[in-house]
């Protein structure tokens, strides 16, 4: 019986015992939530009031929208801005075409004209590269002229020409004429602009084409009269007699011509 009463008395110090530390852990944890909620309560108003006096960190998306591009620090955009209200306050001081009085109509490009500019300049490009050409055999010409004359004067015995020198004459005088005309066909047929006046050396350069080109017509005339009557063993008399002055006038004016736009003459006819 002694020994029951004994473990009975054990059993019920161990239950007090765990009631009496239940209530303690329990009585702990009411008091360590309490200390939290104060703690926080503490806490909170501060970041409240902190996070109204700084401002919120700005977006990626409205940088990109200020600046234009995402890797601009602010200086560089500020700089751009600067210079694009600069530009847009700058005044257009330049005047247009339209301001000098040209139409729209007059600053189009126009391709015909340009064509017929490009054909002119290439034509008359020709008619300088054979003028000048063309002086070779006539200089050639003239230097055979006296050579093919019959001499003889106050009844002394007329000496004919030799047949050479007469026929050599005449062939420089037929290759001068062709070549002559074959220059003057690239001025004459060259593209006209109109409303557009010679001044100048190419006003003389033109004036001078109604000496030297009747007389490109004369002289082989009366050259042609020359021969006939040299063949019928005549003297040269009548219009042929004026063969040689006809030919020095004719030279004369067409060297003068070709001085007046060409000086200082540069011989460059053999280059493209």
């Amino acid at each position: 019986m002694g020994a029951c009463r004994t473990t009975g008395l054990k059993r019920l110090a161990l239950c007090c015992f765990l009631i009496s530390t239940t209530r303690l852990c329990v009585a702990q944890e009411v008091q360590n939530a309490t200390v939290m909620s104060s703690v926080a309560a503490t806490i909170v108003p501060t970041q409240s009031s902190n996070s109204a006096d700084l401002p919120s960190a700005p977006e990626p998306a409205d940088e990109i929208a200020q600046t234009g591009r995402a890797d601009q620090t602010p200086a560089t955009a500020q700089k751009q801005q600067g210079q694009t209200n600069q530009q847009q306050q700058k005044p257009e001081t330049t005047p247009s075409l339209g301001d000098l009085g040209f139409t729209p109509q007059q600053t189009q490009a126009d391709a015909q004209m340009q064509a017929r500019l490009n054909e002119r300049t290439h034509m008359l490009k020709v008619h300088q590269t054979l003028g000048l050409i063309t002086t070779i055999p006539m200089v050639a010409t003239l230097i055979t002229g006296p050579q093919a004359k019959a001499k003889g004067r106050n009844g002394e015995p007329i000496t004919e020409p030799t047949a050479a020198n007469l026929d050599f004459h005449i062939a420089l005088g037929g290759l001068t004429s062709g070549m002559y005309w074959t220059t003057a066909y690239y001025a004459i047929f060259a593209p006209k602009i109109p409303d557009v006046k010679p001044k100048g050396a190419i006003r003389l350069h033109r004036d001078l084409e109604w000496v030297h080109g009747p007389g490109m017509i004369i002289t082989p005339l009366l050259g042609i009269m020359a021969y006939k009557q040299e063949n019928a063993g005549e003297k040269v008399h009548g219009f042929a007699s004026y063969h040689g002055p006809a030919a020095y006038v004719t030279a004369a004016a067409y060297g003068t011509s070709i001085v007046a736009v060409s000086w200082p003459i540069h011989w460059k006819f053999w280059e493209k």
